[in-house]
């Protein structure tokens, strides 16, 4: 069966966390949280942040980080760099499975606001939550600022990306 849309998940519901009350709650998609050069030193931080309450499913946080990661990896090197996801899929998606078809419409009618099953795993961003970070070179300003911003299309939120450090190292370039 395929996935529902997201709009279906976005908006901010009641946290439900405890993953060991739930049975069968279905693993994290999201495979790494930091690529790159971990242990490199770079000046200049990017982050991208939410700019709407939202949640965000694992599996459009696992595309966000194959997109920046793989033009980024490919414009700079992958040891020029560092990116890291800073948010964690906490929030348990659920759903009451309705019937269709046919008919389905009085055998439907029961069990208004059902509890549902687990189907998937969110991330719940606030307004201002930091979503990614990316550390690299003031050379790389412009290929950073662009790998985040091809992350932000994967997210069901609009965001922005703001410079944390090294604004003073990207004199012109800002």
């Amino acid at each position: 069966m395929a996935k529902k849309p997201a709009k279906m998940f976005r908006r901010l519901e009641r946290p439900f966390t405890r993953k060991d009350y739930v049975d069968g709650v279905p693993g994290i998609r999201l495979r790494q949280f930091e690529m790159g050069n971990k242990k490199g030193v770079f000046p200049v931080k990017l982050t991208l942040v939410a700019k709407e309450g939202v949640q965000i499913r694992d599996n459009a946080l696992e595309a966000a980080r194959i997109a920046a990661n793989k033009y980024i990896s490919r414009r700079v090197g992958s040891s020029n760099f560092m990116l890291k996801v800073r948010i964690y899929p906490h929030q348990i998606l659920r759903e009451h499975k309705m019937a269709v078809g046919a008919g389905a419409d009085r055998i439907s009618q029961g069990m208004r606001k059902a509890f549902g099953r687990p189907i998937g795993n969110a991330a719940r961003a606030r307004p201002g939550t930091k979503i990614m970070s990316l550390w690299c070179r003031p050379e790389a300003f412009e290929f950073g600022k662009d790998a985040l911003r091809r992350a932000s299309q994967k997210l069901p939120t609009p965001t922005k990306i703001e410079i944390e450090e090294g604004v003073e190292l990207l004199k012109g370039k800002v």
